[in-house]
């Protein structure tokens, strides 16, 4: 009996070890996927607000990208739902816009749309490089590889640092206005970067799915087209303001 004894405690031992390992693993996992989706969300905001010439408030972005990193934990890796994850992404950053920032809901839609372009052609560009041209396996299907986070830290580096030249240069537009009770009457180009938000959710939902494909290369083209589109309708908005200040 002392010696079955002693057998099921070792087993017992083993067990608890193998759990607290497992959870350690666990847990490793969950600050690295926090980390770098923080940063990843956190040049987003940065990048779209440089654009914009809104003011940084670093605090509510950390905050912000902290709760989106957490939700998409959630839907990404505890239910396995990547479709989900991204149009919740989408969503959060529209009402972190909207209700923690104080930006008009109609500008905050296009700030989304924005950020959201700006960034994807980045990163879906250095994907193609080094999937295709460095040969560095990228599996989008798990986020918390070596390959994949020399990603994220190289996508959200140039996000920042196009947003450090961009907010250097002033080259930014200032049409969006600083308080969200105001009356907003739309003219034609906002109307045409609102609308920009529809397509812009369906092509970002579709990257997983032509990630695999041989027609990858199409995407940043995607991206860079509808990118173009806000970049020209907001240019032509900016420019149409300045002159009527101007007469």
């Amino acid at each position: 009996m002392l010696y079955f004894s002693s057998f099921y405690t070792i087993l017992a031992i083993i067990g608890l070890v193998k759990l607290e390992v497992i959870g350690s693993v666990g847990m490793l996992d969950f600050i690295l996927f926090m980390i770098f989706s923080i940063l990843e969300t956190y040049a987003m905001f940065f990048l779209a607000f440089k654009i914009f010439k809104i003011d940084l408030y670093h605090k509510e972005m950390v905050f912000a990208s902290f709760i989106m990193g957490f939700c998409s934990y959630t839907i990404r890796i505890n239910y396995g739902i990547f479709p989900l994850d991204i149009f919740s992404q989408y969503a959060l950053m529209f009402c972190f816009m909207w209700m923690l920032f104080r930006i008009h809901p109609f500008y905050a839609s296009i700030l989304t749309g924005m950020a959201y372009q700006a960034y994807s052609v980045i990163q879906t560009s250095l994907m193609y490089l080094l999937n295709s041209v460095m040969s560095m396996p990228l599996n989008t299907s798990d986020p918390i590889t070596k390959n994949i986070m020399t990603m994220q830290i190289l996508s959200a580096l140039a996000a920042i640092l196009i947003g450090m030249y961009v907010g250097h240069k002033r080259i930014g537009f200032d049409f969006v206005p600083d308080k969200p009770d105001v009356k907003v009457k739309p003219t034609t180009s906002e109307k045409i970067l609102f609308a920009l938000n529809l397509p812009t959710v369906i092509v970002v939902t579709s990257l997983n799915y032509f990630f695999e494909s041989r027609f990858f290369f199409i995407i940043p083209f995607l991206y860079g087209i509808l990118l173009w589109g806000y970049l020209y309708f907001s240019y032509k908005k900016d420019r149409n303001n300045y002159e009527s200040f101007s007469t």
